[in-house]
């Protein structure tokens, strides 16, 4: 009896958003008198950071400072349509309406800063929250200054708003072809691990990946959604089932107790790399990074234990038991 090592590799092209029938998203942004910018949406936040994501898109475009910036999400009733977090689509679709929208506010921000500066609207540059002429940068006010002339004494708003369509595209039914998400990413990781031939345990002591991803808008995120994704894949390779033996539903799970996921004792050495190839259509050239991050590590790991044992496991998670009775068909044979 033995433990043996094995290596495998797997790579994904993973879609970007959904055909569906069409898939917008909306975005309203308003300029508070402090000067302070809200963004509206019906999108959701999980806990992959959209909030935080959004936020930057939005600071970047319309040249104000991060802190000045308020994410108000998920209200369906009073917020703008949005299909739902999904898909790895959230960044991609609620960053463009949300760039729309920030290039509206920004440009009628630009039309009162101009009474106030007597220049043309054009002629100004946003920076840091401060408005100034080019080529003349003394000519100056700031954003505050230019919220309170709006609503004081023009009585204007500054605000505006925003939507990304995904068209809905049909298949053609002689060819097949049809153009079903917006952009792609790509991921390739390398998983070693040790399977025990005597109790079918795996353990997965590597894995190793390469993500291309488009821009990084906030790359400690992205980190860490590849950080999570690794574990959560080897989760789902090696121990996450509810019915363990369906389509029979016997010793199933009854609660979280009883379901199985890594502790911090199972979390491997995690490498990555992160290539950044921006997208044509997307903001500032971001692809979806959320959910490929769980796939590649799945059949990497499958792949390891066939070249540490020479048994091909089909049906997750790889159990002990599936690796040990995979080992007795391969003795009789």
């Amino acid at each position: 009896m033995a433990k043996h090592r094995g290596r495998g590799i797997a790579s994904v092209n993973y879609p970007t958003g959904m055909n569906l029938g069409g898939d917008p998203t909306q975005a309203l942004i308003f300029c508070q008198p402090t000067g302070g910018f809200s963004v509206k949406l019906a999108s959701t936040d999980l806990g992959q950071g959209l909030k935080t994501v959004i936020a930057q898109i939005a600071a970047e475009t319309l040249g104000v400072p991060l802190e000045s910036v308020h994410i108000d999400t998920g209200d369906t009733d009073s917020s703008p349509h949005c299909m739902g977090t999904f898909a790895s689509r959230g960044t991609h679709r609620v960053g463009n309406a949300v760039i729309q929208a920030a290039e509206e506010a920004r440009k009628a921000l630009l039309e009162v800063a101009a009474d106030e500066l007597e220049a043309a609207p054009e002629d100004l540059v946003i920076s840091d929250g401060d408005v100034y002429v080019k080529g003349a940068p003394s000519r100056k006010t700031n954003v505050f200054n230019v919220a309170l002339a709006a609503h004081f004494k023009y009585g204007k708003t500054i605000s505006g708003r925003g939507i990304y369509l995904k068209q809905k595209s049909d298949v053609d039914p002689d060819t097949g072809a049809c153009d079903p998400d917006s952009t792609e990413a790509h991921a390739t990781t390398v998983a070693d691990v040790e399977v025990d031939d005597e109790t079918g345990e795996v353990k997965v002591l590597r894995l190793a990946s390469a993500y291309e991803v488009g821009r990084q808008i906030n790359p400690l995120m992205v980190e860490g959604q590849i950080i999570g994704g690794a574990v959560m894949g080897m989760a789902h390779a090696l121990t996450e089932t509810v019915f363990p033996y369906y389509p029979a539903l016997d010793h199933h799970t009854g609660s979280f107790a009883d379901y199985i996921i890594p502790t911090a004792m199972d979390i491997p050495e995690i490498e990555s790399t992160v290539l950044e190839y921006p997208s044509s259509n997307g903001p500032y050239g971001v692809k979806g990074v959320g959910e490929m991050t769980a796939n590649s590590p799945i059949p990497a790991i499958v792949n390891a234990i066939y070249d540490a044992v020479g048994v091909w496991i089909t049906d997750l998670p790889v159990t002990p038991e599936k690796v040990l009775r995979a080992l007795e068909e391969k003795a009789r044979q």
